[in-house]
Formats: C-alpha cells, structure tokens, sequence
C-alpha cells in the first residue's frame, strides 16, 4: 500500500552533520519533512484518528507528523528517506493487527507435554544420592 502523501509534505533544510568532508560545512543536505495530518485530504476522519494515537511520540503539539534525515551527501537522497519514512510509519499505523484466534491444545500434546515431565522427573531423581533406609 503506497501511500501518496509526497505533495503535503513540507520540507525545511539545514546543514548537516555527517559524511562530506568540506561539503557539509556549506551545502544544507539535512532534510526535514513535516506532514500536517489534520489538514490532509488523503485520509478519513478515523483514519487519521488512527494515525495520531500509533503515531503519537513522532507528532507534535500542533498536530504535525516530523521525519527527519541527515545520513546521505545530497539533499535530494535525504528527502527521499524522509518520504519513505513517513510511508512505513503510516503504512504501520494504518495496518489492522489480525485477531488471535484462541485454540485448545490437542489430546496428543497434552500426553507428549506428561511424558515429557515424567521423563525430567526421573531424570532428576537418579541424579539424587541414594537414601539409606534402617
């Protein structure tokens, strides 16, 4: 599910830490994209309602969703990974968990489990020193 949010992300930069030599001392590569979900028109009303509580500790005050990205040399590249952070996130929240089905433990595994036990139990019991008895 390729979420198509691209054109609601507002990207700032600055200069970046990081690999570029003299490079990252003039050129700002750090990207840093932020998403405003409220105003956003791709999503429902529950969806984005979803997206805010899973989503909760990357969202700030404002509403506004915030990826960052400083690890490649170009502009460019990191607003790429700001992009794709912000879909996997989304992508995450939006995905429904599937129900666990509670199931019974069959008649074999029950036995397997007991037997299993009897064997430990007697195990240990050899381990132990004889009892002298009068």
């Amino acid at each position: 599910m390729k979420i198509a949010i691209t054109h609601e992300i507002v990207f700032r930069t600055a200069r970046s830490g990081g690999k570029g030599g003299q490079n990252v001392n003039k050129v700002e590569t750090m990207a840093e994209g932020r998403w405003n979900i409220a105003a956003s028109a791709l999503f429902s009303e529950a969806q984005k309602q979803i997206i805010f509580q899973k989503l909760a500790n990357k969202i700030n005050k404002e509403g506004i969703l915030i990826a960052q990205a400083q690890s490649a040399r170009t502009q460019l590249a990191n607003k790429q990974q700001v992009i794709e952070k912000m879909h996997h996130w989304i992508e995450q929240a939006l995905t429904v968990k599937k129900a666990r089905i509670a199931t019974k433990a069959t008649k074999q595994s029950k036995e397997k489990r007991l037997e299993q036990k009897k064997k430990h139990s007697q195990h240990k019991q050899l381990r132990q020193k004889p009892r002298l008895t009068d």
